[in-house]
């Protein structure tokens, strides 16, 4: 098996919707954006599949050294040497890789965040950096649309969170700010015990806030000059927008079950936004011209 179809079974088997986001970039770009995927997927599975934090640890450490050995030219992981055929063709910077990694280590080293402030740090590590990344292999013009990944980066996170309350509790873990919690007079051990109730129901309602005014702030920024080079980013958008929107009309019964979309519809979504960026763009050449 080549690096690179490691990269894609990894891509696929996890049934993300960033994979289908995916499906639409020319060869060199898709290579790049599924090896960073990849990357992502293991150092998360780290964290979240040995229970052990002093393995999980180590494991870290390899790949923080993996990643150096990446930007050597002397990756030893299929993952890695996927990434070093990508640094060829886009500028991707070492310091994003080691902040992925260390937003992974957050969750090793704590199990709540006491103010939205520390929150957003871990949004920004475990995102919002990818998003970076991404953007330099999509390609830009303008740098407000680094700002556009940033903010892009913590509306996904949040909208994860907020789908994902239940299994994070059952990891011992919350993330929802525990002055969040305090505010809607939640106890942690509610959360923790998988209690559904309206106080529960307010606080989420207000992250659903909090994620849609980033959805909207990114979709302010990105500059129209690219839009179309940043579509896969508004693809994933599109696809977590409209999770959570399902969310919301289920009126946060996330205790109860998670709310996902089947594939065909991630599909269909998908399809329907490079469709309209196609024709936006195409109606903007013509401005130009």
């Amino acid at each position: 098996m080549t690096p690179d179809e490691y990269c894609r079974n990894k891509a696929a088997k996890s049934g993300s919707s960033f994979y289908y986001s995916f499906l639409f970039l020319p060869e060199q770009q898709r290579q790049a954006i599924i090896a960073l995927y990849a990357f992502c997927r293991e150092v998360d599975d780290t964290v979240d599949e040995i229970s052990d934090a002093g393995v999980a640890r180590t494991q870290l450490d390899w790949w923080q050294q993996e990643i150096e050995r990446t930007f050597k030219g002397e990756a030893t992981h299929p993952v890695g040497k996927a990434l070093q055929t990508s640094l060829q063709h886009f500028d991707l910077h070492k310091e994003y890789f080691m902040e992925i990694i260390d937003g992974m280590a957050m969750d090793l080293e704590q199990s709540i965040y006491p103010e939205f402030k520390h929150l957003a740090l871990y949004c920004h590590r475990a995102a919002s950096v990818v998003g970076l990344l991404s953007v330099e292999i999509f390609g830009y013009e303008d740098r407000n649309t680094l700002k556009y990944a940033e903010n892009l980066g913590m509306a996904l996170q949040l909208t994860n969170i907020i789908r994902d309350v239940r299994e994070d509790a059952e990891r011992g873990r919350i993330y929802l700010p525990l002055e969040d919690l305090k505010r809607f007079n939640i106890p942690e051990q509610d959360v923790l015990d998988l209690k559904p109730s309206p106080e529960l129901t307010a606080c989420l309602k207000f992250q659903s806030e909090r994620a849609k005014q980033y959805y909207q702030k990114a979709m302010n920024i990105l500059p129209a000059s690219d839009r179309y080079t940043q579509r896969t980013g508004l693809v994933m958008s599109a696809i977590y927008e409209a999770t959570l929107n399902e969310i919301i009309n289920d009126n946060y019964q996330v205790m109860k079950h998670r709310v996902s979309l089947t594939p065909l519809r991630k599909l269909w979504i998908a399809w329907r936004t490079v469709r309209r960026e196609k024709r936006l763009h195409k109606q903007q050449l013509k401005k130009t011209k």
